[in-house]
């Protein structure tokens, strides 16, 4: 059993109906606006994990919302055995935004890199030639793109793969950052490069700065699709629409979810040119949830929201002097601090504590934060907080570490 058998106990009192699968923070949420969170109970406190950048806009959008019910209210659910109105404007507008042809709408995350692998695999097999069943696919140590049994088949993460096995074949793991090792590993199988250009759950992980156009021009040359999982990074979470723009890389293929429901509802998707989406034909890939009239509305929002590169600019400069200021707390307590954007990873002294202590005692103070592994915690706000709020957080951050010892 994973955990001490306090938490998992204490897991089990608060919400006995409830599947032990998360150890949350004892906070209960009963409403949210902008940054701000309040509990049961009256209190609020400042939210800095932002849903895993699921809520880039903030809790409850004034536009998003507006977008949302004026949807319900009209249609919500067809299912793709026809056409909905608004569909095609919403892969249009994304389309755009990715400087691609095509989009295949789905829901999570995790349905977006299953989808990505599918057609990576198919393009594989229809366009470059490699004999049926034998492509595989290259991805990086301490990686992390959800939780279906393909994607844990292919995780470094012992929590993960942990009594979930037989895993699924065809993956080819090499460290992250590592040019040199994708060049090695690709051979004439090698359909897709998959990796995260910013690894958030390993702790906010930047790569070298070959790193991403190093694997652009592998990719290129050998003829094998990058695909970007910009699930957490993209959208204007580090500063940029995507985080593969800060090395001038475009991938063949993004992955995108969370901030692309604007906070309000499950929608991802795979967009790639035609040469590649192309390869799916009726009957092959699907999702009956998938492109639905209320997610292309809150998506096609969401998406006309970015286009102007004002989110991405308030990102840009809140996020460096998020940055600034958690750098004062290099050595006192917090030994280093990595990141882009309003997106931040913290490595606080092991002996103050882990992660989810850290965690614990900033929620005491009224602010909202997640570990990932060990003594390690990230930040990843949504993009409406302000100067005086990130400020805040800071000190409160300063003074959870600093009541540990």
């Amino acid at each position: 059993m994973r955990g001490s058998d306090r938490e998992v106990n204490v897991v089990s009192a608060s919400e006995p109906h409830v599947a032990h699968n998360y150890s949350p923070l004892p906070v209960t949420a009963a409403s949210a606006e902008g940054a701000w969170i309040t509990d049961v109970d009256g209190r609020r406190y400042l939210d800095c994990l932002g849903a895993y950048s699921a809520v880039n806009f903030g809790h409850r959008h004034p536009r998003i919302v507006a977008a949302a019910l004026d949807q319900i209210g009209r249609v919500t659910l067809t299912s793709r055995a026809f056409r909905s109105a608004g569909l095609e404007p919403f892969c249009a507008a994304l389309a755009t935004l990715c400087g691609k042809d095509m989009v295949l709408p789905m829901n999570t995350g995790a349905e977006a890199v299953e989808s990505a692998i599918k057609v990576a695999r198919k393009w594989g097999y229809d366009v470059k030639g490699v004999a049926d069943g034998a492509a595989t696919v290259i991805v990086a140590g301490g990686n992390f793109h959800g939780r279906t049994i393909s994607i844990v088949s292919f995780s470094d993460d012992p929590e993960a793969r942990t009594g979930f096995g037989p895993f699924t074949p065809g993956f080819i793991q090499v460290p992250y950052g590592d040019a040199d090792a994708v060049a090695a590993a690709i051979d004439q199988n090698t359909v897709a490069v998959l990796l995260e250009p910013i690894q958030g759950e390993a702790g906010i992980i930047v790569p070298p700065e070959d790193y991403l156009p190093r694997v652009r021009d592998l990719c290129t040359s050998q003829n094998v699709l990058m695909i970007a999982d910009e699930i957490q990074s993209g959208l204007g979470r580090t500063g940029t629409t995507f985080a593969c723009a800060h090395w001038n890389v475009e991938p063949d293929v993004y992955t995108l979810g969370k901030a692309l429901g604007g906070g309000i509802l499950p929608v991802s998707a795979v967009v790639a040119d035609a040469d590649v989406l192309g390869v799916l034909h009726p009957g092959e890939h699907g999702s009956t949830f998938g492109g639905n009239p209320l997610a292309a509305a809150v998506g096609h929002t969401v998406v006309d929201m970015l286009a102007d590169g004002t989110w991405q600019h308030r990102a840009a400069e809140l996020g460096a002097h998020l940055h600034a200021r958690l750098g004062e707390l290099v050595g006192n307590g917090v030994v280093a601090v990595r990141g882009l954007g309003l997106w931040a990873g913290i490595d606080v002294e092991p002996s103050l504590g882990s992660g989810k202590d850290v965690c614990l005692r900033l929620a005491e103070r009224g602010v909202l934060a997640k570990d990932t592994h060990g003594s390690t915690l990230r930040l990843a706000p949504p993009l409406v907080i302000t100067r005086e709020e990130i400020d805040w957080a800071v000190d409160q951050l300063a003074e959870a570490v600093r009541s540990s010892s």
